[in-house]
């Protein structure tokens, strides 16, 4: 949580010149803010309340089961997602185990969610990180005069003018400036896309089409649909634990957990599924722009 509140408070200071334009900040700036309130809201629900409640057996403490299907995981059943609930299953994936008609999914990402996200965030940065390193200061020095708060409005005109005359004297002396910025927008591209890919791996392949299939959800009849939320992010699993019985022989027990922080996750994967697309498709338009404006790009 320190970290977390560190990070948000310098994402707001202000810099000393703006060094990049609007898709760039929503990257860096926006993305990272978002991605650290959602940590924050993950880390302060395992901390405030039970991130996993779990149901085997009255002799074994909640407690000890719970931290064991935490740590171990639970899983559904896939071949009984579809199904009309109270009467054919009690939750979409939850029923019998039978030899030949189980599809077992096993859930262990919940576990790591909230660091994920940190991860996430901090990438988000790296281009910014390099292009502050490449860009070193050059516009803060630039425009330090003119922005003096002492400064009379006469030697801030004065101070424009010799920017503007510096500029004119050194038309196409900043190729390497531009190509720079050029190159960190281009890794905030393939940052986006790589963390698509990553998530995708991270919710075992179901990521890619999450927010189609929400939206096809959304549009279909209510008897003949399944939500894509609850395959994904299910709410009640189940979780299995062996032990030693009173004449010595292993016993084997079959208990459902409740998953509150899945219903938190599903929006959030929701939200950053819209995001990212949203994201990416800002940089591919700012991208096609500045190639249209490339001569005047690095004429400046």
């Amino acid at each position: 949580m320190f970290f977390e509140i560190n990070t948000v408070k310098e994402l707001f200071e202000s810099d000393d010149a703006f060094i990049d334009d609007f898709a760039f900040q929503l990257h860096y700036r926006t993305t990272i803010l978002i991605l650290i309130i959602f940590s924050f809201f993950l880390s302060s629900n395992q901390f405030i309340g039970e991130p996993i409640n779990c149901l085997i057996d009255n002799e074994i403490p909640t407690s000890f089961i719970n931290a064991y299907c935490w740590t171990y995981g639970t899983f559904t059943n896939g071949a009984q997602e579809n199904g009309e609930i109270g009467n054919d299953i009690i939750q979409p994936g939850v029923g019998n185990i039978n030899e030949g008609e189980s599809e077992i999914k096993y859930h262990k990402y919940y576990q790591w969610v909230y660091f994920t996200l940190l991860i996430q965030a901090m990438l988000f940065y790296v281009p910014r990180y390099i292009w502050k390193k490449m860009e070193g200061g050059k516009m803060a020095k630039l425009t330090h005069n003119v922005k003096l708060v002492i400064t009379d409005d006469g030697y801030k005109f004065e101070g424009k003018e010799i920017i503007i005359n510096y500029m004119k004297m050194n038309m196409g002396a900043h190729n390497e400036y531009a190509l720079q910025f050029l190159l960190c927008s281009v890794l905030n591209l393939f940052n986006l896309i790589g963390q698509l890919y990553f998530m995708d791996y991270f919710l075992n392949g179901e990521f890619s089409s999450y927010g189609l299939e929400v939206l096809k959800f959304i549009n279909m009849e209510p008897d003949s649909r399944f939500d894509p939320m609850v395959r994904v992010f299910p709410t009640m699993t189940k979780c299995t634990f062996n032990k030693y019985g009173p004449s010595g022989s292993i016993e084997y027990l079959d208990g459902l957990c409740i998953l509150p922080l899945n219903a938190l996750n599903e929006v959030i994967y929701l939200f950053l599924w819209y995001w990212f697309h949203l994201m990416i498709y800002i940089l591919v338009t700012l991208s096609a722009n500045m190639e249209h404006n490339e001569s005047n790009l690095i004429d400046v």
